[in-house]
């Protein structure tokens, strides 16, 4: 970026243009995400993030980077049941998917006070319990990896500074997962570009079960997004959007395993015992395996799930939202409701060159 000096009444002043407007590359009136006016976007910490998202130099040994546990084909998840660590340690939980996580009002499974996507990085950067990254105690060390050429050409683009700082690494990570745009599902084509052939019928029927107050499904997973975990810049209303499935119940009180209670351990409210976030339903189908913890491997056994009102004694799990509720599905309604499921997959997302490996 260039800095024009001028002169008014004898003077100096500095003068910098103000940057280009970053095209998000959305459909005609959708709305933009809200992004903090502390990291503005721009093209070149997109990519330095692109590029610090892709090296595994940011972990301590140096055998993972961000996208091992996001990777792009599978909606920037991965098929593991629960993450692994750059250490070897197993999480508790499965890898979200990063699709459109800048219209996240919450970020994680279950924490309410994690609502920028800033905050979240710190986590996997230097979180101990557990361990992914491992940076806490090797700050030094692994700055020094990306104080060379290529990355202080990066940062003096994105930050005209260099060399890199973590705090400009937390930025520009945050800039290229919010980047990660995906609206050209088929769905998308049918719903917002009024294509009518888009859609089978059978996906179609799937869409009418989806929104029908029969089934209720867009209560949790509703807006142009498919989840209550959204803000845009005309969005209005702070939805809630964490919610007990009845995915447990060990105690015929709603109790969840110790190990991972939800929501309940960031508010100590026992209302929020089981609670997790709603998920986007953007390209679920290659986002296996599903909820929390992993524990249903595929989209038809979500689908069963749902349809049952819960897991066995979380069946009657008197924590359990109430809008999961047994729905006596047929088997063609359940074809139908996977077909829709599966239009949400847009597969220009899951292979544009411009999110994969620089």
């Amino acid at each position: 970026m260039r800095t024009f000096i001028i002169i008014l009444a004898g003077v100096l002043v500095s003068c910098q243009p103000a940057p280009e407007p970053y095209d998000w590359h959305l459909p005609k009136d959708f709305p933009a995400p809200v992004v903090p006016p502390d990291n503005p976007m721009s093209d070149a910490k997109v990519a330095l993030g692109r590029a610090l998202f892709y090296d595994a130099n940011l972990s301590f040994n140096r055998t993972q980077s961000c996208s091992h546990c996001h990777q792009q084909q599978y909606a920037f998840a991965e098929p593991l049941t629960q993450a692994i660590g750059s250490t070897g340690e197993q999480h508790r939980r499965n890898a979200s998917s990063l699709v459109n996580v800048a219209y996240n009002s919450n970020l994680t499974w279950a924490h309410s006070g994690l609502t920028r996507i800033e905050q979240q990085i710190v986590l996997p950067m230097f979180g101990e319990q557990p361990i992914e990254l491992d940076i806490t105690g090797h700050e030094s060390e692994i700055l020094s990896r990306f104080d060379n050429a290529n990355y202080n050409r990066l940062a003096e683009a994105a930050f005209d500074d260099s060399p890199l700082t973590f705090d400009m690494v937390v930025k520009a990570l945050a800039s290229f997962v919010r980047s990660l745009i995906s609206l050209e599902s088929d769905f998308d084509r049918y719903a917002y570009q009024q294509d009518d052939d888009a859609l089978s019928e059978s996906a179609r029927r799937g869409l009418n079960l989806f929104f029908s107050e029969r089934l209720e499904c867009h209560h949790c997973h509703g807006g142009f997004n498919f989840t209550q975990s959204s803000q845009h810049q005309f969005q209005q209303l702070d939805l809630r959007p964490f919610h007990n499935t009845g995915l447990y119940n060990i105690d015929d009180k709603g109790g969840y395993p110790l190990s991972d209670p939800g929501l309940i351990e960031i508010t100590s409210q026992p209302r929020d015992m089981g609670k997790f976030r709603a998920p986007t339903l953007r390209n679920v189908a290659v986002s296996a395996p599903y909820m929390h913890d992993g524990s249903l491997a595929t989209l038809r056994d979500v689908i069963e799930f749902y349809n049952a009102g819960g897991r066995g004694a979380g069946i009657d799990s008197p924590l359990k939202s109430p809008f999961i509720k047994t729905l006596n599905l047929t088997e063609q309604e359940k074809d139908d409701l996977e077909a829709f499921l599966l239009s949400l997959t847009d597969q220009q997302f899951l292979t544009n060159p411009q999110f994969s490996a620089p």
